[in-house]
């Protein structure tokens, strides 16, 4: 019997598999920071299977999403990226990953890592909203715009509400897995934003 799943997860296997296995799980390895800051700051105006589908050719192009080496690109490698038919080709998106992969290692240097960071925002333990439906999930929270509006003061681009809000459901932040979904678990250990 297939399991029920959110809705946005479809029939798409590599989906599902991302719902089933990473979306909603809660990170705490550098490296998976870095590699989803990226892809959530691509994912801007595009469908996640979009970014998904394309995820292995952004890990060779982004280094292996090894933030200390993309603080080091130059523009070869802007020129690089922007010609590989692999990822999404966007100038201000490719920009702004670099820009973000040095304020990134700032962060580092700062708090310890970036995992020390990050769940600061969410004192610790992520936020559980059991939504009853697709519709019961926000595009963004008052927790993502202070989120974002941090992020830009410590130097990162391409962080608004919005992103940051996916940003924080994607890395285990917010659990925002349906009721109906085999993964949906009970509001204990955590709040409500």
């Amino acid at each position: 019997m297939t399991p029920v799943r959110c809705a946005w997860a479809g029939d798409d296997a590599a989906m599902q598999r991302y719902h089933d296995e990473e979306w909603g799980v809660a990170l705490h390895d550098d490296r998976r920071w870095f590699e989803m800051l990226v892809l959530e700051t691509f994912q801007a105006g595009l469908s996640w299977r979009t970014i998904l589908h394309k995820r292995e050719a952004f890990r060779a192009a982004f280094a292996g999403f090894d933030p200390q080496r993309v603080a080091a690109f130059e523009a070869a490698d802007e020129a690089r990226i922007l010609a590989d038919p692999g990822v999404v080709r966007n100038g201000a998106k490719v920009r702004a990953a670099i820009a973000n992969a040095t304020a990134f290692l700032r962060v580092q240097q700062e708090f310890g890592s970036f995992d020390a960071y990050i769940w600061r925002s969410v004192e610790g333990a992520p936020f559980r909203r059991r939504p009853a439906t697709p519709a019961d999930v926000p595009a963004t929270t008052p927790e993502a715009a202070a989120l974002a509006r941090d992020l830009k003061a410590l130097g990162f681009r391409f962080v608004g509400p919005t992103v940051v809000y996916a940003f924080m459901q994607a890395t285990g932040l917010v659990d925002d897995h349906t009721v109906d979904c085999f993964r949906c678990v009970p509001a204990a250990g955590g709040g409500e934003p």
